[in-house]
């Protein structure tokens, strides 16, 4: 296995030769690699780029808003599947192999919430998705023995009635006391967990339904445009007339990006199984190889986005002495150049080392804590 510590046998060419046939073996699903390092570059505009919304399909300066909340939710979605494929895919391990499993996947939760903790406390101007992100993690582990029938319901329910408790849970005093307001950044309140935990639940699912499977992606790529549809286009009707601006349900009605309403929910989800799709189907044909940087970035995530993380600290530290400056970044335009180093460094780190720093690193943590056998 190579890493940052290298094997110490596969000098030159032939680490090479190895780190090329671990990213493009035939058992590595592509298109989720592919979906992942475009959530990655979506995650960098949302966070670099001034985003105007609502998206509007003919005027081209609204496109980058597609990033906006799309991007967290379609990580979200990949959470689940990728939970799912290293616990068996479509045929879900049990016994010891699934107690080793869930002890793997909490302590890797563990390692996400740590350094979320360490971005939150920095105070960075944009919102980290990491403490959110594993206590999603936590809250799918009672689910990973179910199948894709059990899963895709579970998902629908909470997807339809968590909005309203969060909604509820907003409009509680607490959440407007200092206490309130630091305990929603320590648990990423802004992805609220109790309504996310929808979208790793359907990747779970299509996970167990056989994620490499074509009829899968179609039905993926068809349900989810149709979902899409579905949520967008109720969105665009606005609230319930009986709803005013700011009301209790004009907060549950609504697609606005970011807002966990039924409607963004319904829409951003079913966007993110189509994308997925989307990624899957293209990289059933030759343009896989145009892509394979994208799908190199995908294959580490974590310390993509850990990554632009630092660099934004750093950049907005030195060139404006403060971390609140995003505005001012955001001027320079830095998107492009950010993105284009990060697609880059991670390609040559993917074919030159081999597993990404902190995906290696976790790795090892996780079979340090939960060994393979009692004797390790």
């Amino acid at each position: 296995m190579t890493g940052p510590a290298g094997s110490g046998s596969a000098p030159g060419g032939s680490r090479l030769r190895e780190n090329w046939a671990r990213l493009t073996a035939p058992g590595r699903v592509a298109g989720v690699d592919l979906a992942r390092g475009l959530a990655v570059i979506g995650m960098l505009a949302a966070h670099l780029l001034w985003l105007q919304e609502p998206v509007d399909l003919l005027d081209p300066s609204t496109w980058g808003a597609v990033a906006a909340g799309r991007s967290s939710i379609l990580f979200a979605t990949l959470a689940g599947v990728s939970m799912g494929i290293v616990t068996g895919g479509a045929r879900p391990v049990g016994g010891d192999d699934l107690r080793r499993a869930r002890g793997r996947l909490a302590v890797r939760a563990g390692i996400l919430f740590a350094i979320g903790f360490v971005f939150v406390a920095l105070s960075l101007p944009v919102i980290v998705i990491l403490p959110a992100y594993a206590l999603m993690f936590v809250l799918a582990l009672p689910f990973l023995p179910l199948r894709a029938p059990a899963l895709f319901a579970i998902a629908a329910g909470l997807a339809v009635v968590m909005p309203f408790v969060h909604a509820w849970l907003d409009r509680m005093p607490f959440a407007r006391t200092v206490v309130g307001h630091d305990l929603g950044l320590l648990v990423g309140w802004h992805y609220p967990f109790i309504v996310w935990i929808a979208f790793v639940l359907a990747g779970l699912a299509v996970a167990r339904a056989g994620v490499a499977r074509l009829r899968v992606q179609l039905w993926m790529l068809v349900g989810g445009t149709a979902l899409a549809a579905l949520g967008y286009g109720l969105g665009t009707t606005g609230a319930p007339r009986s709803a005013e601006a700011g009301s209790y349900w004009a907060d549950v009605w609504t697609a606005r990006a970011h807002s966990s309403g039924v409607l963004e929910v319904i829409g951003s989800g079913g966007f993110a199984l189509a994308a997925l799709a989307v990624c899957l189907l293209l990289c059933r044909t030759p343009l896989t190889w145009v892509v394979l940087p994208i799908r190199a970035t995908g294959a580490m995530p974590l310390s993509a986005y850990v990554g632009q993380l630092v660099a934004l600290t750093v950049m907005l530290s030195v060139s404006f002495g403060e971390l609140s400056a995003l505005g001012a970044l955001r001027d320079r335009d830095p998107f492009w150049s950010f993105t284009l180093v990060t697609v880059a460094a991670c390609t040559a780190w993917a074919l030159l080392v081999g597993r990404g720093p902190l995906e290696w690193l976790t790795h090892k943590l996780e079979r340090a804590a939960v060994p393979d056998s009692p004797g390790g």
